[in-house]
């Protein structure tokens, strides 16, 4: 992407990207639930994961493959702006909620769990790791908190050139495809 180009020009060109690639590959899911074995997890971790938006990497199908290796999943809630996310397990027979943004997430009272590791949604990625986000931040202030490894979760096409960063853009530490693990 050229540098000229702002973030918010950045993030509106990707969300373009991002939907044309989601209408373009329909088996994504599944393509990427067949790549489960290439996350660095050991038997029994807390994978912190995401619902997906429209349009946006579904891992719904790999979050169900890393359950049936024993791994437990965790989903973020919006606890107040400009804070970190917080991680919740969802309790048998419970489900996620319209939260704040419209986005699913669990209820306050669900039990807070601290991840292993972390799927973290993307509009754009590059060959450094360097991730763009929506823009508030909370997965950048998650990161620095938790410091635990992170995985981006993207379709191949959504790798460009270069993204620029700045000193709170938290890099990931791979990004999987339906291609497979970048690391």
């Amino acid at each position: 992407m050229d540098a000229a180009f702002t973030k918010s020009e950045l993030r509106q060109q990707s969300r373009e990207r991002r939907k044309a690639l989601a209408a373009a590959l329909p088996d994504f899911a599944r393509l990427l639930a067949a790549q489960a074995d290439a996350l660095p997890l050991k038997p029994g971790m807390i994978v912190g994961a995401y619902h997906a938006l429209p349009d946006e990497a579904d891992p719904a199908l790999l979050l169900e493959a890393l359950v049936e290796r024993g791994h437990h999943i965790a989903f973020p809630r919006v606890a107040a702006k400009n804070q970190p996310l917080e991680f919740h397990r969802i309790p048998d027979g419970e489900m996620l909620r319209a939260g704040a943004y419209g986005i699913q997430e669990p209820a306050a009272h669900f039990p807070r769990v601290l991840p292993d590791l972390l799927l973290v949604p993307l509009l754009a990625f590059d060959a450094r790791r360097h991730r763009l986000g929506t823009g508030g931040g909370f997965y950048d202030r998650t990161l620095e908190l938790l410091n635990v490894p992170a995985i981006g979760i993207a379709y191949a096409g959504q790798q460009v050139s270069s993204l620029p960063a700045e000193p709170h853009d938290r890099t990931l530490d791979g990004i999987l495809t339906e291609r497979g693990l970048i690391s």
